[in-house]
């Protein structure tokens, strides 16, 4: 099992969800959910990034949280059917094991290990969007690139992936002329490569020193609550 989150569980617990997965794949933009929906399914990523999006006024949107392959996507409004408090856009193109909700919660429901697991995901993941949130309002953007950047690496299981500017401009709530110039920075110091709709990390390490602290402190949450992290593919 690709995805950490199962991979992590007891046999047995696994054997409680694995008869009724079934593979979707995902492709960057499709939206999974929209706020205020109920969650009828919750995911597993295999491969690709999805970002947990909180609406703003003037159909504006910003990134709070990003999973891949070491969580689940759906949870954060329960484990049943429950309304959606954010929007959940593929990020970066994927494949998916999906458990219908009330299968899920019926698991839980038989499994204290379970819901541990669950437990400790979810205090990671609101503590992502704790420092994310305190890291918008604080840090510069060049900081918070490079933070978003190396978010993205983790999961996305290859140096180079697609992203537009106007997809990063989106995801830090900031205008696209302000991400081309900022990005702008980190390309002469060669720490990315960038071309029409994608971006490359080229020096992992410096890209960490240019980041703020927001970075290693999530990091250091998941470690600490031994949840799986997902760790870079360099090549």
């Amino acid at each position: 099992m690709d995805n950490l989150w199962i991979a992590a569980l007891e046999p047995a617990d696994r054997k409680r969800i694995e008869p009724h997965l079934s593979e979707k794949p995902f492709s960057q933009g499709q939206m999974l959910y929209d706020a205020g929906e109920a969650v009828e399914e919750v995911w597993f990523p295999m491969s690709g990034v999805v970002s947990l999006m909180t609406l703003l006024d003037g159909d504006r949107m910003i990134e709070t949280a990003a999973i891949g392959r070491e969580g689940l996507v759906g949870v954060t409004c329960g484990p049943t059917n429950a309304r959606a408090a954010s929007r959940a856009i593929a990020q970066v193109d994927g494949v998916s094991a999906c458990c219908p909700a009330d299968v899920f919660a019926e698991a839980l429901s038989h499994s204290e290990g379970m819901r541990t697991a669950l437990s400790k995901f979810t205090e990671s993941l609101f503590a992502q969007v704790q420092q994310a949130a305190a890291c918008n309002a604080q840090h510069r953007l060049d900081e918070r690139l490079a933070r978003w950047l190396l978010t993205i690496h983790d999961r996305a299981d290859a140096d180079r992936f697609a992203l537009t500017q106007s997809d990063i401009a989106g995801m830090l709530g900031v205008r696209r002329a302000t991400v081309s110039e900022v990005g702008s920075v980190l390309v002469d110091r060669k720490l990315i490569r960038r071309g029409r709709g994608w971006v490359e990390v080229l020096d992992r390490k410096a890209l960490e020193d240019a980041s703020c602290g927001c970075y290693a402190l999530m990091r250091g949450v998941m470690k600490d609550l031994g949840v799986p992290r997902p760790n870079a593919v360099t090549h």
